[in-house]
């Protein structure tokens, strides 16, 4: 029987024309009209708004209440498998070493140094102590200045990513006077450790421009250096590895635009490196006289290496260093003094190449491992033959490991502690591949306790994401171990959308191959089910942001599939959201999703498969739905409307919950232990749904 104390929202049907078809939204009022003012304070909401989120909410807790003591037992265990007063390996910038830390029971990171020759450490920055009165607190771009006396960093206290930059003398621990507010949160010291560069939204939440600072100036008299003119591109700033050169970079999905500024002069102008050309995209490092070009120009889809004189950038100087290779996909550069570094991924899996500057001998970090994820950790030092990176896979915590490039040799610095303990021998990881409608190999990562049975009995978890060539990582979290220990299958698929199998993977689910990726998923849970790890109605779905949006196109596609699905801060509304261009990532999407104000073709597409404009009158799986109230990629009111429109059209009594963070944004809670309750909260949910409580 239908559950009489649901919620219900109420229908205030609006009418829309474009391209000549009528489109009725009964819940586009759930959409603030001042949203904007919302994303800064969220008390100014409004009260019909509140009154319906508050009412989920509460049915939420409801309806969640039988669960109670399983989310406390996940939440303990997993809590239990974090080292409480963990630390990150320091990383030496001169006679100094940074490095954060935890405290017990903090939530927070502290920002720490030691120095050489002397002994303890100082604390920089305590988080805990700068969230104590916050609901919400979130630092970025924490930074010292390069002669160690300042620190700056951004503080974000409602989820909106508005952050405010603070200045902190760090002889006498006290800020400064001025701040910078309506940041985006990244900065970069100039080398005089007077300037500081930043970014700063537009009334879109767009980063749009960067402002430089002289320590002393009040916010008003700082200049603006750079604007970038169309709002479909984003700004962002970095720092060359050599600190010779900031770097300001322009974006969107397909195409990007780099600005030198001289980072010795604080008076400096950005000089372009090569002017933006639809489609090409490129990065910077520097390394004494020369450039080095990341690039895929000419038709390098899977990128390739180039160099060019620092006083003479432009691409008509490029000259090729590594040539392209189809199907390796050269992800990043890393450039020291002696020797520099790429990774690259083949065949799905990553490897560091390492080569030496004055003989261009080059070789190989090799892993053994049949599934890994590996990352590069960026240090403060450019003449050092030190590269540190770190290596995990699915039954592996995470390595830290410094590898001496001369000697080609690596020691572990740091390995991942379970506290609670962890043998990586009782579990299994594999990859397997499903084969996709057309043919396609789709990989998949799979996790298990050797204990558990491959008959088809299993219950099993699918995540999947596959956009903007995001590639998922076969990487170990200790959250998951929660599932796997009760008998779970946990299976990733890296479907097209992501960038697992190199550009054309990426290529081939995006714009007008956007379907490629929803097919992908459900061929995946199928193969899953032919070769007996689960069986049909035994697999819950999860996906986040735009995998929230797959979880939905999923649901509506192949409900019968799927036991239970979890779709946090879920990317459902796509055709509203891409057609109104005042939202922050709507222009610098259209190259990934299509233009459907512009473009007939992608207004038809997108409607076809946009999960809210294609609830029905079906049976649903059960389904655990997240938002953030200051949320600025996917908005409050995509998943609100979402789940109202579902209310009112599914044809079970399966379970629907929506639970909104009414204070915080796109990451839910900001504290480390906040963020493990919210993802107990969803397992112990699809625990109940799919699984067999232990």
């Amino acid at each position: 029987m239908p559950d009489p104390n649901r919620p219900a929202a109420n229908k205030r049907p609006t009418m829309l024309i474009r391209h000549g078809v009528t489109l009725t939204d009964p819940y586009a009022w759930l959409k603030d009209k001042n949203w904007q003012q919302v994303m800064q304070d969220p008390t100014v909401l409004d009260a019909a708004i509140r009154q319906y989120l508050e009412e989920e909410n509460a049915y939420a807790d409801h309806q969640l209440k039988p669960l109670k003591d399983l989310t406390t037992s996940l939440f303990e265990e997993m809590k239990g498998r974090i080292k409480d007063d963990d630390s990150s390996v320091p990383a030496a910038d001169g006679v100094f070493r940074y490095y954060r830390r935890y405290v017990a029971d903090g939530q927070h990171p502290h920002h720490c140094r030691e120095c050489q020759g002397r002994d303890g450490f100082e604390t920089l920055l305590d988080g805990d102590h700068e969230a104590r009165d916050e609901k919400y607190f979130k630092l970025a771009g924490v930074s010292h200045s390069t002669d160690h006396k300042l620190l700056a960093y951004g503080v974000d206290v409602n989820g909106s990513e508005i952050f405010t930059i603070k200045i902190r003398n760090l002889a006498s621990g006290e800020d400064h006077a001025e701040s910078l507010s309506g940041a985006h949160g990244a900065l970069q010291w100039g080398n005089d450790n007077q300037t500081l560069y930043y970014t700063i939204l537009d009334e879109n939440h767009r980063p749009c421009a960067v402002m430089r600072h002289r320590l002393g100036q009040t916010q008003d008299q700082d200049q603006e250096i750079y604007r970038e003119p169309d709002p479909g591109f984003f700004v962002s700033i970095d720092k060359t590895e050599s600190r010779k050169f900031i770097l300001i970079q322009a974006h969107d999905h397909q195409t990007s635009e780099v600005f030198l500024i001289d980072a010795d002069d604080p008076h400096a102008v950005p000089v372009v490196v090569a002017p933006r050309t639809t489609e090409h995209e490129y990065e910077v490092s520097h390394h004494s006289e020369q450039l080095m070009i990341l690039t895929n120009c000419h038709g390098a889809e899977d990128f390739k290496i180039m160099t060019t004189p620092v006083d003479q950038p432009g691409p008509e100087n490029w000259l090729e260093n590594v040539g392209h290779e189809a199907g390796r996909l050269i992800l990043a550069v890393q450039v020291f003094a002696d020797y520099w570094v790429r990774m690259e991924r083949l065949k799905g899996l990553p490897q560091i190449v390492i080569t030496e500057f004055s003989s261009g001998d080059a070789h190989i970090i090799s892993f053994a491992e049949e599934a890994y994820s590996l990352g590069l950790s960026r240090g403060y030092e450019f003449a050092t033959q030190t590269l540190r990176f770190t290596y995990s896979s699915m039954t592996t915590p995470e390595r830290t490991f410094d590898y001496h490039m001369g000697q080609r040799s690596r020691v572990l610095r740091k390995e991942q502690e379970v506290p609670s303990g962890h043998d990586a021998d009782a579990y299994i990881t594999k990859r397997l591949t499903a084969r996709a409608h057309d043919g396609a190999e789709i990989p998949i990562s799979l996790l298990y306790a050797k204990a558990t049975p491959i008959d088809g009995s299993a219950p099993l978890l699918l995540y999947g994401y596959g956009s903007y060539g995001h590639a998922i990582p076969a990487a170990f979290s200790t959250a998951r171990l929660s599932l796997v220990d009760r008998g779970f299958v946990y299976a990733i698929a890296h479907i097209r959308g992501g960038m697992e199998k190199g550009s054309v993977w990426y290529k081939s689910g995006k714009r007008e191959h956007k379907k490629n990726t929803f097919n992908d998923f459900i061929r995946v849970a199928g193969h899953l089910i032919e070769t007996g790890y689960t069986s049909k109605g035994k697999i819950a779905a999860h996906g986040g942001s735009a995998g929230g949006m797959l979880m939905g196109v999923v649901i509506n596609w192949a409900p019968r599939l799927f036991g239970a699905a979890v779709a946090e801060v879920p990317f459902v509304d796509v055709l509203t959201t891409m057609s109104d261009k005042s939202l922050p990532l709507t222009p610098p999407e259209w190259p990934e999703w299509g233009n459907p104000l512009e473009d007939k073709q992608a207004f038809s597409y997108i409607r076809s498969y946009s999960p809210y404009d294609n609830v029905r009158a079906q049976n649903y799986p059960a389904l655990f739905v997240t938002a953030g109230l200051t949320d600025p990629r996917v908005t409050y009111w995509e998943p609100a409307k979402w789940v109202a429109r579902l209310r009112a059209l599914k044809t079970d009594d399966n379970l629907l919950v929506l639970k909104t963070n009414m204070d915080a944004g796109h990451g839910g809670a900001a504290g480390r232990f906040d963020r493990l309750r919210e993802t107990a909260a969803a397992y112990a949910f699809v625990i109940d749904q799919c699984g067999r409580p232990i």
